[in-house]
């Protein structure tokens, strides 16, 4: 028996080095797959997106922003498509409007398309998303507005084309590791460093998982490869646009694999930083970290993904525990900053006798590919102990991404409820009308995912 499972063990290493190599005679195809990709560059100096400290709009490129494609179709005419993009995220308005757009020029219903985000906080300011942060004028917002519509339409036309070019392919899955996420909560950026030199172990729960997707053609060809990390992309913090390190991750993938479409979507790392941080050549290192880890995943670590495809949808309504008052928001907006544009905001549609919001209606995915490949995607900015609980309970080999479909604000769990802090609250950023969610958060969204995960089966 031991020698039986030895054999089936080394016989798919085996598979899996020849197919990187495109060494193996044509196989039959099992899935068919179309891939597309647009630049979305800003062609005008608009704000840059992720940091209030910023006090001017983007000074130039370091390098293009992407939006690309990956349409998937299974054995039975099942299709869903994956948007990766170097935004910092996909507002709600927009989503929907991508969304609608695709269901009726493709067919597509709302659990077939997954729009994700790298979080790049090195791309543009999207029409009304983290408006009260940045000091707009009605010149920049014109221009926000102009650059958000063409977009959209950007994005429709890649997946339209991406699913015009369905061909015959095969999936294959795999997780690799690399470690420059550091918890940003637990260990003062100051600090890291020295940390690191002296051999320290850092403090906090991280998730150094890279998931990988790799699609290749019949003959072993690779054709796109998708990988994903759990951290933020704000290695860099200056005026010009780029992808950060996932950008340069990507680039060397292209590198390495000419022809083939590489790929990005950020997990649950909400709470966590590329640490060091702020120099191009460090940005640079994490991005060749991240690819090197792929490349090993393709190398050695693949299981075939047979040509079944399930999707789940739906929005949750996630409740407000906290409404600001009005003496709240008053005392916030008499003292400027962009708490106080936020709190000027609410207060200005309170006095139009417009009442706040008391929920918000909160996007969970999920994804099944083959027999067992479990893809759960989540909106907002989701701390990084959602993925951990969710690997947990469904097993190692489970992705989860994060920044999906809507961005509209921190999504704590409740330990970091209960902690407080940044990422527990920071609603002025996002603009929603609340100091809190309840305490039930995690609870909510983790039984919203288990009903969706068992309606795929």
């Amino acid at each position: 028996m031991r020698c039986g499972k030895l054999f089936a063990s080394c016989t798919a290493v085996v598979l899996a080095t020849l197919l990187s190599c495109g060494s193996l005679p044509a196989a039959e195809p099992t899935w068919k797959v179309g891939v597309a990709q647009a630049k979305i560059t800003p062609e005008k100096p608009l704000w840059l997106a992720g940091y209030a400290a910023r006090n001017r709009p983007a000074e130039g490129t370091l390098h293009d922003l992407w939006i690309k494609v990956l349409a998937l179709e299974a054995a039975d005419g099942k299709r869903a498509v994956l948007v990766t993009s170097d935004l910092l995220g996909w507002p709600k308005a927009m989503s929907e409007s991508v969304c609608g757009e695709l269901k009726t020029r493709c067919g597509l219903d709302r659990s077939q398309i997954m729009l994700s985000a790298s979080h790049t906080h090195s791309g543009p300011v999207l029409r009304d998303a983290l408006y009260d942060i940045y000091p707009l004028d009605e010149k920049q917002r014109a221009m926000i507005a102009e650059y958000s519509a063409g977009l959209e339409k950007t994005a429709v036309a890649t997946v339209v084309k991406a699913l015009s070019q369905l061909t015959p392919a095969n999936l294959w899955a795999g997780e690799g590791t690399t470690n420059f996420a550091v918890n940003r909560r637990n260990n003062p950026q100051q600090q890291v460093e020295d940390l690191l030199a002296r051999g320290e172990l850092l403090k906090g729960p991280v998730n150094h998982d890279v998931p990988v997707l790799a699609v290749r053609a019949p003959e072993g060809r690779l054709l796109a490869v998708l990988c994903g990390y759990a951290c933020h992309c704000t290695t860099l913090d200056s005026y010009q646009w780029s992808g950060d390190y996932a950008g340069f991750a990507q680039l060397a993938l292209e590198e390495s694999h000419p022809g083939a479409l590489a790929m990005f979507y950020a997990g649950c790392g909400s709470d966590q930083n590329p640490l060091p941080r702020r120099e191009v050549a460090i940005c640079r290192r994490y991005g060749g970290m991240l690819a090197a880890a792929v490349e090993e995943v393709l190398r050695t670590r693949l299981r075939p993904i047979a040509p079944q495809l399930r999707t789940e949808f739906q929005l949750l309504d996630l409740d407000y525990e906290k409404l600001p008052s009005q003496s709240q928001l008053q005392a916030l907006a008499d003292k400027g900053g962009y708490e106080g544009r936020w709190a000027a905001r609410l207060l200005k549609e309170l006095k139009e006798g417009k009442p706040l919001a008391t929920r918000y209606p909160y996007p969970v995915q999920v994804w099944k590919l083959g027999a067992d490949q479990l893809w759960i995607s989540l909106g907002g900015e989701v701390v990084v102990d959602y993925s951990l609980r969710l690997k947990a309970k469904y097993g190692p080999q489970t992705w989860v991404t994060a920044y999906a479909n809507d961005v509209m604000a921190y999504i704590p769990s409740r330990r970091v409820w209960e902690e407080g802090g940044y990422e527990a609250g920071a609603f002025p950023v996002y603009g929603l009308p609340t100091q809190r969610w309840t305490p039930d958060i995690e609870e909510r969204i983790t039984a919203c995912v288990d009903r969706l995960v068992k309606g795929l089966q």
